[in-house]
C-alpha cells in the first residue's frame, strides 16, 4: 500500500491503495465517485471514461501510479444536476440514454471530443464513439446530442 494525492474534479485528494489499483476503482470505491462505470475491465467498452488532463481514456486499466500530478475528471466534474454541462444537458434533451450504462463512457468521450473539435461532422462523432459500446442502441440520439451541444 502507498499514498496518492490525486486531482480530481479540481480536488487534491488523498488515498491509500495498491501502485496498480486501476484509477476506476480509487474513484468508486474510494471515493464514492461512481459516474465510471464498470463495464468489461478491459478497456474496450468506454463505461468507466474519464478525462486525464482532458483527454477520454479508460479508467479501468489506468493505474493510479500512473497519474502523478495530472487532472482527473469524471462525469461528476462536467456539472451537476443542477448546472449541468451543455453536453449532459443535450443528453438530456435528446433522451440519449436507456439503461444509462453507456452513459457516462458517451458523455465524457463527446466532451473531449467537442473540447478539441467544437463542430464536429456526423463521422468524427461517430468515429470518436467508435470505442464506446451502448447495446440499448440509442446510438441516433447519442449523435445528436453531441450535434446539439455543438450547435
Amino acid at each position: 500500500m502507498a499514498q496518492y494525492q490525486l486531482n480530481v474534479n479540481g480536488r487534491r485528494r488523498t488515498l491509500q491503495a495498491d501502485p496498480d489499483t486501476p484509477l476506476l476503482y480509487a474513484l468508486r470505491d474510494q471515493l464514492e465517485l461512481n459516474g465510471p462505470k464498470y463495464g468489461c475491465g478491459l478497456g474496450q467498452c468506454g463505461a468507466c471514461t474519464v478525462h486525464v488532463d482532458g483527454q477520454a481514456v479508460p479508467s479501468c486499466q489506468l493505474p493510479i501510479s500512473s497519474l502523478g500530478n495530472k487532472k482527473v475528471t469524471t462525469l461528476e466534474g462536467l456539472g451537476s444536476s443542477k448546472t449541468p454541462a451543455k453536453i449532459q444537458k443535450a443528453f438530456i434533451e435528446e433522451q440519449a440514454a436507456q439503461c444509462g450504462y453507456c452513459t457516462n463512457g458517451m458523455i465524457m468521450t463527446s466532451a473531449a471530443l467537442l473540447k478539441s473539435t467544437p463542430k464536429p461532422s456526423l463521422q468524427q462523432i461517430q468515429a470518436a464513439l467508435a470505442g464506446n459500446l451502448c447495446r440499448c442502441g440509442t446510438h441516433q440520439r447519442i449523435c445528436k446530442a453531441v450535434q446539439r451541444a455543438a450547435a
